[in-house]
């Protein structure tokens, strides 16, 4: 989803799953499709975790819990704070599609898989990498109260714990920054940047 990027308060949903996999964010039956329907996409994530093989709703599944499955909206469960390794595995684009799809704008960990990190950059969501320490602190914090909310500041780079005050701050490539609070995908950057390069071609 194309949206500007500012500064995103919200409550969160805490997935508390160190090394999950992009088959466990979107499984791999779902890559057939050709369709680009967020909601589709969106439905699917953690789906295998969140229903059982009835279609069930899985009751103590994160996302099935009264306090949780909210879908998300402004200032409601736009923020993950994930366990550590977050989307590791495979490449598929489709998990960041899933994540998107789904609503979320930003993803919190003590650290991500490479190329799904871009993938998120490219879905316009997210990926913030916190300490180890702060992670703890944010599932901390969620546990003691569903309602709290995490406050992500792209321009000064920096995400707070409303519940405590303690802040950190957070690395983003220049570029990435830049197209995320312009709602630029990396065809819309050229084309902003049209009349440069044709004026550095024609040199």
């Amino acid at each position: 989803m194309k949206a500007k990027f500012n500064i995103i308060q919200s409550t969160c949903i805490p997935i508390v799953i160190d090394n999950c996999n992009t088959d466990l964010i979107i499984p791999a039956r779902y890559l057939a499709s050709t369709t680009r329907d967020p909601k589709f996409f969106g439905d699917a994530f953690m789906h295998d975790l969140r229903y059982d093989a009835d279609g069930k709703p899985v009751a103590d599944f994160v996302l099935n819990r009264p306090d949780y499955s909210e879908l998300p909206r402004e200032g409601v469960h736009e923020i993950i704070v994930a366990g550590q390794n977050w989307g590791s595995g495979s490449s598929r684009e489709h998990a960041a599609w899933a994540i998107a799809g789904y609503g979320v704008r930003v993803v919190v960990s003590s650290s991500f898989a490479d190329i799904h990190k871009n993938n998120l950059y490219n879905c316009f969501v997210l990926p913030v990498v916190v300490s180890k320490a702060f992670q703890e602190e944010l599932f901390a914090s969620i546990a003691a109260n569903p309602k709290m909310e995490v406050k992500v500041d792209l321009p000064n780079q920096t995400i707070t714990n409303m519940a405590t005050g303690h802040s950190e701050s957070f690395d983003i490539n220049g570029y990435k920054k830049y197209c995320l609070m312009n709602a630029l995908d990396d065809i819309d950057f050229l084309l902003e940047n049209k009349e440069k390069i044709e004026a550095y071609e024609n040199k």
